[in-house]
């Protein structure tokens, strides 16, 4: 006995472990059918059998343009499954009409007079006065620091104001007011092209990212902006590439149906991002659409992991198009923090935009400024209030004209 024991108990060992291994080995089987392997910068992504765990929310119809009548509701596993509305027992969602471009600006233009305008008139009130001296030239400058202008345009406005209040030795309320808004437009920069890149090319549809830290509104940034594009008709699908945010991409399918646009996301929390962006522009070209918009997660920018993810999920996309436009949203409440996060995701992803947030809660507008002064890139939409409608094309005119009225 004592001769077969050295024997035994080295397999009665051996069989432990393996028993113990089996249930690891399962649950990884199990997973790699969920998830898509890892994958460097060059490896191909290659899309999985039956869609995989990915799934597509269909409306019943895409948005409609305006000579036809747009659906009365949303369903959708009903429809996917063949099954109409009235059978599918499921609740719907009546699609919404956005409101049009012109009326959007004509709202938020005169809430933004409401919430920032003390800067204007701080400004207007100091170089009204009865004397300028340097007293007043400082108190200039602080104005303008303080509503987040920068140092540079602010030195650079000071400067100009000088030189022109000198010269003409004016004092009138009006004329003053002429000067500064002159001057303001001038450093708002009225060149910059501040369209956005959504025309559909020949073979394939425009692709758009929108990328930011947590808790800027991304989401919400996204579906807006999907409603602007329906309203100037454009045939537009979501890719909720926000996997990590718990209920994002049922918050942005949400968004999508209201406005009758589909939404391509995962089924699974933490599914690899990069995987449903390449789906959501795989979905874009085979239906031809017109935009394909990609939600992607907050991140802090001082993560150099999840930066490595954003760019990640850039690079996969660019397997099957290029990125034609890449937007950042930006809280304006954060003022000159903001700057430093709008640098290191230009980095990262080579914004072509910027969004700017919560315009309404601040008098501290000058950040379109120090933004675009310091990368170069132009402010192309602006926020002001939690409706659906609160967000507009950036007007450089009607931005200055609102701080000074």
């Amino acid at each position: 006995m004592n001769d077969i024991l050295p024997v035994l108990l080295p397999i009665l060992a051996a069989l432990v472990v393996i028993g113990g291994l089996i249930p690891v080995l399962m649950k990884a089987r199990k997973s790699g059918t969920q998830y898509p392997g890892t994958r460097d910068a060059n490896d191909p992504v290659e899309p999985r059998a039956g869609g995989g765990t990915l799934l597509e929310d269909r409306p019943a119809a895409p948005a409609a343009p305006a000579d036809r009548q747009a659906p009365d509701a949303v369903d959708l596993e009903g429809l996917e499954a063949g099954v109409p509305d009235d059978a599918a027992g499921l609740e719907t969602i009546p699609v919404e009409t956005p409101l049009p471009v012109a009326g959007r600006l004509t709202r938020l233009r005169e809430r933004l007079v409401k919430s920032n305008n003390v800067l204007g008139k701080g400004l207007l009130a100091l170089l009204s006065s009865d004397k300028i001296d340097e007293n007043v030239w400082d108190e200039v400058e602080e104005t303008l620091l303080l509503a987040d202008l920068g140092t540079e345009p602010t030195m650079q406005l000071v400067d100009a104001l000088r030189e022109r209040v000198k010269v003409l030795g004016t004092r009138d309320p009006e004329h003053v007011k002429a000067l500064l808004r002159e001057e303001l437009i001038k450093i708002v920069d009225p060149s910059m092209d501040r369209s956005l890149r959504i025309d559909r090319h020949a073979d394939r549809p425009a692709v758009m990212m929108v990328v930011g830290v947590n808790g800027v509104g991304k989401t919400t940034t996204v579906g807006k902006l999907a409603r602007v594009l329906v309203a100037e008709d454009k045939d537009v699908l979501l890719g909720a590439a926000d996997t990590f945010r718990a209920a994002a991409s049922e918050q942005l399918a949400t968004w999508g149906q209201r406005v009758g646009v589909p939404t391509v996301k995962s089924d699974i929390d933490g599914a690899d991002p990069a995987s449903v962006a390449y789906e959501a522009v795989k979905a874009g070209i085979e239906q031809e659409v017109d935009v394909v918009m990609i939600d992607t997660a907050g991140r802090l920018q001082n993560k150099t992991g999840l930066m490595d993810e954003l760019g990640k999920v850039k690079r996969v996309v660019e397997k099957l198009a290029e990125v034609d436009e890449v937007l950042l949203v930006l809280d304006a409440t954060t003022g000159q923090n903001g700057l430093n996060q709008a640098r290191v995701f230009a980095e990262v992803v080579n914004i072509t935009g910027i969004v700017l947030t919560k315009l309404d809660g601040t008098a501290k507008g000058g950040i379109v400024v120090a933004i675009q002064k310091s990368l170069g890139v132009p402010v192309k939409l602006i926020g002001l209030g939690e409706g659906a409608d609160d967000l507009a094309p950036f007007e450089t005119e009607g931005f200055v004209d609102a701080l000074l009225n």
